[in-house]
């Protein structure tokens, strides 16, 4: 990090590899940190972007305010003047971007999944650990204020002893028949199709918030096999093609599984990207043998507690978003005012970015994603054999409760 005189903010130098949705959202993030958490005395300072297509790279210079841009990422890595590196490549390329910021001995903030599996992920995680670089995985929902205060109610036993967890990200973003065949539902690119891409996101939030899981049992489905072809770079899995050359989906578009944490939990976990309705709706219902609560993003600034099995408060009490959930009051003055899904990024940036600069660990890591990748291999394991499978442990992830400095 750049050293100024005492008071002044220290600037570090930032890289952006891929400068689609999920890049400019970091450099946003980037930008208001500052205005948001004066008290961290740091100021990020957009250097270097990359991206393979040259309008998205001069979008990089001419827009969001990077002083330097190209088609290379492994410039970005070899800059003397970036110091961080956030990495929002498709998932093919996180493996190989991931190792090669390791080596070039700069932190990074990485969209999940890391890899395309256990083993990709769990390469990129020792490559960080031998360069002993700091990491930060995008489990942007983790984040929001209203789970951070479910995860306290949990650690602090006022649900009593947890029995059993229901979560699902549901999301239509592939409902439509003719949506065009992406990166997404190709095997090769992605990996797995909603069971890696929104199941990630599911497994790491009732894993920071009740435990990790331990065993699992799951089933996938494919509900459209055919999908019209989309150029690489063209468009986002949001486009609709008509009347276009169609090709194979992959990969799955549904997923469900059964899981056992670690204690005494149980749980029903699912994933879909065609499902008609809901549109980011991921979320939890957590029950205990004292109380139980209920989250969805599409109603992010609103926790349903229940506290009391008797008496005149039984059910479930809604409770706003407000300065005790979170990082709510480093946004809102009062309750009620909504906060939003980038906002949730301006937090992962402040986490990232106070990590690496010693002021506190808060991030997600590495050792995070490496978790949740060892749960989604298990799950797929499961769907093939049929069985119950086994999730290895992963030591230094940050689920449950663990006390962080």
């Amino acid at each position: 990090m750049t050293t100024t005189p005492s008071g002044a903010a220290r600037e570090i130098g930032v890289g952006l590899i891929s400068v689609g949705w999920m890049g400019k959202l970091h450099s946003r993030a980037y930008q208001v940190l500052p205005a948001v958490y004066p008290e961290l005395g740091l100021k990020p300072r957009l250097v270097h972007a990359a991206d393979t297509a040259e309008d998205r790279a001069a979008h990089a210079r001419d827009v969001l305010g990077y002083e330097k841009s190209g088609t290379d990422y492994r410039a970005v890595l070899d800059d003397p003047d970036v110091e961080v590196v956030s990495i929002c490549a498709p998932n093919m390329l996180h493996h190989e971007i991931g190792i090669a910021a390791a080596k070039a001995g700069k932190p990074f903030w990485i969209e999940k999944p890391v890899g395309r599996g256990a083993e990709e992920t769990a390469e990129v995680a020792a490559a960080a650990r031998a360069a002993g670089v700091v990491t930060s995985i995008g489990y942007n929902y983790r984040h929001a204020p209203a789970v951070e205060r479910a995860r306290q109610l949990v650690a602090e036993g006022r649900l009593g002893r947890i029995t059993n967890v229901r979560a699902t990200f549901f999301s239509g973003y592939a409902s439509e028949p003719k949506g065009a065949l992406s990166w997404r539902f190709k095997r090769e690119l992605a990996g797995h199709g909603a069971l890696g891409d929104l199941m990630s996101h599911v497994v790491d939030l009732v894993s920071y918030v009740v435990a990790p899981i331990r065993e699992v049992s799951a089933l996938t489905n494919t509900v459209y096999t055919e999908r019209p072809i989309l150029p690489m770079g063209s468009g986002t899995h949001f486009a609709v093609i008509e009347d276009g050359e169609m090709a194979q989906v992959e990969n799955d578009d549904y997923t469900a599984a059964l899981v056992r944490f670690h204690g005494d939990a149980v749980g029903t976990l699912e994933a879909s990207r065609t499902i008609v309705g809901p549109q980011c709706g991921i979320g939890f219902e957590i029950y205990g043998t004292d109380g139980s609560l209920t989250w969805n993003f599409e109603r992010m600034n609103e926790l349903r507690v229940a506290l009391d099995r008797s008496g005149p408060h039984q059910g479930y009490t809604t409770v706003l978003g407000n300065g005790h959930m979170g990082d709510y009051a480093s946004f809102q003055p009062g309750p009620g005012n909504s906060m939003g899904y980038d906002d949730l990024k301006v937090v992962e940036a402040k986490k990232f970015l106070a990590a690496v600069a010693g002021i506190e660990h808060h991030n997600s890591t590495i050792d995070d994603a490496h978790a949740v990748a060892e749960v989604i291999s298990a799950a797929a394991a499961s769907a093939e054999s049929g069985a119950w499978e086994p999730v290895p442990d992963v030591t230094g992830a940050t689920f449950g409760h663990q006390a962080r400095s």
